[in-house]
């Protein structure tokens, strides 16, 4: 029988092979995943009669180390959640650190001087105004 050795991966036997190949996978299939070339954070993405409103999940991550940037009608949130100190060994990781990447093409246009982001309580929201000729208006009848 053999004996479980402790791998550079920080978790023993096969559970900590079968996480392993999990990460592996994820990588292969989206580079963008956990590990180190960053990840994705989870968005949605609402439109209003008026505006556009992006709400990017965020925790543990300060404001000061994201950026949000807006190309035309690309929305781009960039930053990075920085890993924190621990005392220990780290038996198990779910959680993604490192940079994060992400973009979407909005439905329409947007006015880019009314464009608004608020970081709180792990939440960025992006209130994007429409540009006045994508915004709905209603035309009386006569």
């Amino acid at each position: 029988m053999a004996v479980p050795e402790r791998r550079d991966r920080g978790l023993w036997g096969p559970q900590g092979e079968m996480h392993w190949l999990q990460q592996q996978l994820q990588h292969t299939l989206n580079p963008w995943g956990q590990g180190g070339d960053g990840f994705t954070p989870l968005a949605d993405l609402e439109e209003s009669d008026d505006a556009y409103c992006v709400e990017v999940e965020l925790p543990g991550v300060d404001k000061d180390d994201v950026s949000v940037d807006l190309a035309g009608r690309r929305l781009i949130v960039v930053g990075e959640r920085k890993e924190r100190e621990r005392v220990g060994i780290l038996r198990s990781r779910t959680r993604s650190t490192g940079r994060f990447h992400y973009e979407v093409t909005l439905p329409g246009e947007a006015d880019e001087e009314g464009v608004e982001a608020n970081l709180d309580s792990g939440v960025l929201t992006v209130r994007l105004p429409k540009a006045a000729r994508e915004r709905r208006r209603q035309i009386k009848v006569r």
